[in-house]
């Protein structure tokens, strides 16, 4: 469905030859309208003190004022929608990305490529429904923290952590767009004893990865890392699907990666690794869908629903995109609805063998 009115956009870049680009590529868009470019956080402070945007699109490193300082200040006093448009893969600028989310900031695009480049189309497509999806998103002031501050109050996991008695050997978590602070919010509220690992699929830009994993270790107190085939998933760890690559669990209880072709378009996918714990675990998994465009996930967390397992599904209020969990309540497939704070105290409950008992009455 159309919008009657264009979405309203304020650039945030200090290079002008970037800023250039951006701006050809949004207004290629006719939905879509820049209504200013400025060249630093200073600029775009000023800026909104006169016209209100619907999305603005963020740099990170800027002179007089960066996006981090930036996107803290508008969070505070006039919450909008931020996608920030990061173009470094290093790892200081890539965790700095995931600290933006945490501050505020809805999601992150690659910063575009030449035009000349064979990646470009996809980059700028990515991009453009990026805007135009967060410039829907409901925000309010630092609502990340807040949502973390709630968390903090759940029970504990059992002192000794063990593998959950038997009765839930793994949890499976995918995610898409506006996943990275919902998962953090989620893993701030499970202890480093947490009796479970727990697997992630999350659709990210090819790079990113890293940085998110090492945002995570600093941020949460469990132990985050990128997934290595053959491993055996331990309680308390969290283990990522690397880029590029899809995950999945074997019969054995090992962690399998694969270059399989991509489902839906897509691998690493949700998919593939909720058949996994459905043909292989059962009834002693828990599947969790997070936020994200598309339906990735869905039909199979339906499939872990019917086998027995506790399916979860993050609420609409809270999704940036309410797509793959949207499609999944569809299809019947959730135990439960929730918030990511809702999320966390249900895990813990489910790992401690509370939550079992009601499964169902929901």
């Amino acid at each position: 469905m159309l919008r009657e009115n264009k979405i309203k956009v304020l650039v945030v870049e200090d290079s002008s030859v970037v800023r250039t680009l951006l701006e050809h590529i949004l207004k290629s868009d006719p939905q879509i309208q820049v209504i200013g470019m400025v060249r630093n956080g200073h600029d775009a402070l000023s800026f909104l003190t006169r016209e209100t945007p619907n999305v603005v699109l963020m740099d990170i490193e800027m002179p007089e004022m960066d996006g981090f300082e930036t996107t803290r200040r508008i969070m505070e006093t006039q919450p909008l929608p931020i996608v920030i448009c990061s173009g470094s893969r290093n790892q200081s600028e890539t965790i700095t990305t995931f600290r933006l989310m945490e501050v505020g900031a809805v999601a992150f695009v690659e910063k575009p490529v030449g035009r000349e480049h064979q990646d470009f189309d996809a980059v700028a497509g990515h991009l453009l429904q990026t805007v135009k999806l967060m410039s829907e998103v409901k925000v309010v002031r630092r609502w990340a923290k807040s949502t973390r501050t709630a968390v903090d109050s759940t029970p504990t996991s059992p002192a000794t952590p063990r593998r959950a008695s038997g009765k839930i050997d793994v949890i499976g978590i995918g995610a898409s767009t506006g996943g990275p602070p919902v998962i953090q919010t989620i893993l701030t509220g499970l202890t480093k004893d947490f009796p479970v690992p727990l697997l992630v699929v999350q659709h990210i830009a090819p790079g990113f990865l890293p940085g998110l994993v090492d945002w995570l270790n600093q941020t949460t107190s469990l132990n985050v890392q990128v997934a290595s085939y053959g491993v055996e998933p331990l309680p308390g760890n969290v283990y990522f699907a690397p880029d590029d690559y899809h995950m999945a669990i074997s019969s054995g209880g090992r962690i399998v990666l694969s270059r399989e072709e991509p489902d839906s378009g897509l691998r690493p996918s949700v998919a593939h690794l909720f058949h996994s714990l459905a043909e292989f675990c059962g009834s002693r998994a828990v599947g969790v869908l997070l936020t994200g465009m598309g339906k990735d996930g869905a039909e199979e967390l339906k499939n872990l629903k019917n086998g027995g397992a506790l399916t979860i599904v993050q609420d609409r209020e809270t999704s940036a995109v309410h797509g793959m969990p949207g499609e999944a309540i569809a299809l019947g497939a959730a135990t439960y609805v929730l918030p990511p704070d809702g999320i966390a105290r249900a895990l813990v409950a489910a790992a401690n063998q509370e939550l079992l008992l009601k499964r169902g009455m929901s």
